[in-house]
């Protein structure tokens, strides 16, 4: 998590590290993801960050830009994108997630083993795979 004593030199050596430049967007759109408890869509980073000045285009890019060197993780979760960390220091293995059916809220759950067969599709064999749980969450039901 980024807390009051997170280091900006941290983060612009784990942009780096990833081999992309860090420009102070970067920096600020992986302080946001750093300190999210759960996955965040685009629009709830952009407004995280709507007192920077930065636009949405620039949010995006940045996130993609992340998921292509493998800072980060995206998950489809109703035809929404959400982006985690995928790096040393939080969980970086794919973790099952559970989506609220009401509010579309999202949390992290604990790690399950799930045993898959080695027959299927090339994403099943290759563990290229997401888990969702679906239902209400506390606030909704």
């Amino acid at each position: 998590m980024v807390t009051a004593r997170s280091d900006p030199q941290e983060l612009r050596a784990i942009v780096r590290q990833h081999g992309l430049r860090a420009t102070p967007a970067r920096i600020a759109v992986l302080a946001v993801l750093r300190a999210a408890e759960a996955p965040l869509s685009h629009a709830e980073v952009a407004d995280r960050l709507e007192s920077h000045g930065w636009d949405a285009t620039t949010i995006y890019r940045n996130l993609s830009d992340f998921v292509d060197a493998g800072l980060v993780r995206r998950t489809d979760v109703a035809h929404i994108w959400r982006f985690e960390l995928a790096i040393a220091g939080h969980d970086t293995s794919a973790h099952p997630h559970f989506v609220c059916t009401e509010c579309g809220t999202m949390e992290c759950l604990p790690k399950v083993e799930v045993v898959m067969p080695r027959a299927g599709p090339r994403a099943v064999r290759q563990h290229k795979i997401e888990v969702q749980l679906r239902g209400l969450c506390d606030a909704c039901s």
